[in-house]
């Protein structure tokens, strides 16, 4: 059943009333939490990289909290099996017949905690998943719910015993976002709040509220889905992706599906800034974690020691916008 959509500065305050919550936990990473917010209304997947103690799991866990999603969690490591993510039929001997044995995948908000810890053949239990929103077990499907999404985490600082992540699989990820390390400030406020806590941090513990309910994400979505994209906007994204694979510094470029996920994203994002429409500098603001999981640079461009958010900015700034 299709939700009506709410008029779009409502979306605006129901981003603030959540990102409100998350703050309760989480000090600082405003940039991770709107694109969360701008993939739970674009219906996308998060990877979010970032070195060890950066609140990657945290936020994970409290963005599902405050948004009411049913929260899960799997820690990759490379024993796991594709069957220990998505389950499988095992017989019962009482009845004389097999019985679903449901995996953990089976939530609205999937934590896939360390997902380069474990072999391709394990991360490719996901891909089904992240696509259809369903998997299939002994040629039977079942479906994982409309709301169910992938946030995904991985350490780029150990590469001992990790998988890289095939292309296949990051093609999957609307976003894939950087986390730092917190400002002075914010890391003395963390050291204040958190340095007396002894047990594991937990949203619940931590004051994070429930504070929107499922009727409310469905008229959000609805509303994002209505938002006003231009044909010179879709010309400035197309013209965008295009220039990834025609650039001389990138092997492998963007496609179109690419082009098609930024410009969910841009409407979201435009949505959750109180607008009904969308302009280029949503375009240029998600256009790094949109693409940079997306591009291959050329091996001349590696040695020469360049990097992947270098060449999107210089993207960026040569593809006109328009006025």
């Amino acid at each position: 059943m299709r939700r009506r959509p709410v008029h779009v500065n409502e979306v605006k305050i129901l981003a603030d009333r959540i990102r409100a919550e998350i703050a309760k936990a989480v000090v600082g990473q405003e940039s991770a939490v709107d694109l969360l917010l701008t993939a739970l209304f674009a219906g996308g997947h998060v990877l979010l990289e970032g070195p060890p103690g950066t609140a990657k799991t945290l936020l994970a866990h409290s963005f599902a909290r405050a948004v009411g999603l049913d929260y899960g969690r799997i820690q990759f490591t490379p024993d796991l099996m594709p069957g220990d993510i998505i389950g499988s039929n095992l017989f019962n001997f009482q009845t004389s017949s097999f019985t679903l044995t449901r995996g953990p995948i089976f939530c609205e908000l999937l934590l896939a905690d360390e997902i380069n810890r474990t072999p391709p053949k394990t991360q490719a239990a996901l891909l089904e998943a992240m696509q259809e929103r369903q998997i299939t077990i002994d040629g039977e499907p079942h479906s994982l719910g409309r709301r169910f999404t992938v946030v995904a985490t991985q350490n780029p600082i150990e590469q001992q015993g990790t998988y890289p992540l095939p292309e296949a699989q990051l093609d999957r990820f609307l976003f894939k976002h950087l986390l730092t390390y917190p400002s002075a400030e914010q890391e003395r406020a963390i050291i204040a709040g958190h340095g007396a806590r002894t047990r594991q941090m937990d949203p619940v513990a931590l004051g994070v509220e429930v504070v929107a309910a499922a009727e409310s994400l469905d008229a959000a979505t609805e509303t994002v889905a209505g938002i006003r994209l231009t044909e010179e906007v879709v010309a400035y994204i197309a013209d965008l992706v295009r220039a990834t694979r025609d650039s001389a510094d990138v092997e492998v470029g963007a496609s179109p599906r690419a082009g098609a996920m930024l410009a969910v994203a841009a409407r979201a994002r435009a949505a959750l800034d109180g607008r009904d429409y969308v302009i280029p500098d949503d375009v240029k603001a998600l256009a790094a974690p949109a693409l940079r999981h997306r591009l291959v640079l050329s091996p001349a461009a590696e040695i020469e020691g360049r990097r992947v958010d270098q060449v999107l900015a210089g993207l960026v700034d040569r593809v006109a916008a328009p006025r």
